[in-house]
């Protein structure tokens, strides 16, 4: 389930026939000779931006902070240690899923295939946590986590303000605890994807005692989350070596025994017969600026001085519905046999349109003292 951006290419020719050309000139420059004929350039080997922007938007999903917590805080001086499973629902059947992962890696030659045929239903990720309070209803989390089936670690931190807790008797001791708070999770571990998820939340709780060494905790809370998702260099054509498919006989300069003085001397590489085409197949995706709102149930159950937790995130809007920006992203139509390739600018409301909402189950165990 690693990213694989160099297969959302606007146009699968990109990297499929042009995939296991050597030196030899076929198929590859043959396609991007057709589309020459429409006075385009180059557009069959573009990035789509589009299926870039909704891997981003699952996946910023499922790293965001999960407010694994109640809106008490663990006291003055009290620390918390847990282990926590967070379990998120996916578009697997998506073909931006299938082509934007790696897939399993082929025995007999250590490879991974062109296509994942069968992307998890489920992306699951495990971490640890450490919550600290220094009173007045101040605490701060400490996350690392990773992803199974992927190399991709996470971490981060949270803050978070308890207003209204501790009340026991009298009116207050009536009243639900309330706390606002915020987090910031990043990624490492992937070269092609840099992902920053920050979020604010509100939350409100009241413990219940059970007997004289148990408490059940339920809350409910809102969420706001921003996706950063940023893009790495990408080569296309990974299947493709340059230098070989070119002939590669030095860069067009004075003193190179094969220059090409009618392009003066531009430094671009000479070739010997083949085409200099897949050096310029390397792209930066336009990057992801994201929003999504999330409701939050859970509630824990604390005996002495462990406690389990149990809590179930969920969309309240449509991905699409959350987008509040005007950001504008060029997204390529592909050529067919009777018409050349098309530019579209669209926001991101209209790219996430149809992707449905997700949900994430959060398990967590851990001790409190």
């Amino acid at each position: 389930m690693d990213p694989a951006f160099e297969r959302l290419a606007v146009d699968r020719r990109c990297n499929t026939q042009g995939a296991n050309f050597g030196s030899a000139v076929g198929q590859f420059n043959e396609a991007a000779a057709a589309d020459v004929q429409f006075a385009t350039g180059r557009p069959w080997c573009l990035p789509d931006n589009a299926a870039f922007k909704k891997l981003v938007n699952q996946y910023g999903f499922a790293f965001a902070p999960t407010a694994m917590h109640s809106a008490r805080t663990t006291g003055f001086g009290g620390f918390h240690l847990s282990l926590e499973a967070a379990y998120t629902k996916i578009d697997s059947g998506a073909q931006y899923w299938k082509l934007g992962t790696q897939g399993p890696v082929d025995p007999s030659t250590s490879e991974a295939g062109v296509i994942n045929n069968s992307p998890q239903d489920v992306l699951q990720l495990y971490s640890a946590k450490i919550r600290k309070s220094f009173g007045f209803g101040l605490e701060l989390t400490g996350v690392v986590g990773f992803m199974p089936k992927t190399s991709i670690v996470s971490g981060g931190a949270d803050v978070r303000l308890s207003l209204l807790e501790g009340f026991r008797s009298g009116i207050p001791g009536i009243l639900p605890d309330v706390a606002v708070g915020g987090g910031v999770r990043t990624i490492t571990g992937t070269p092609e994807m840099q992902l920053s998820i920050a979020s604010l939340d509100v939350q409100i709780s009241k413990p219940l005692p059970i007997a004289d060494s148990s408490i059940l905790t339920p809350w409910v809370g809102y969420q706001y989350v921003w996706i950063f998702g940023d893009s790495g260099l990408i080569d296309l054509t990974p299947g493709t070596d340059a230098i070989n498919y070119c002939n590669y006989a030095g860069p067009n300069v004075p003193g190179n025994p094969d220059p090409d003085p009618t392009q003066g001397f531009d430094g671009q590489p000479v070739c010997r017969g083949g085409s200099p085409i897949d050096f310029n197949n390397n792209v930066v995706f336009e990057k992801a600026r994201l929003e999504r709102q999330r409701l939050i149930f859970g509630a824990n159950y604390r005996y002495e001085m462990v406690m389990f937790g149990i809590e179930f995130i969920t969309d309240i809007v449509d991905p699409e519905d959350a987008q509040t920006g005007d950001d504008k992203t060029d997204i390529v139509r592909p050529r067919t046999d009777t018409t050349p390739p098309a530019t579209i600018k669209q926001s991101d409301s209209e790219i996430l349109k149809g992707e449905d909402r997700q949900w994430t189950i959060v398990l967590e165990l851990g001790a409190m003292f």
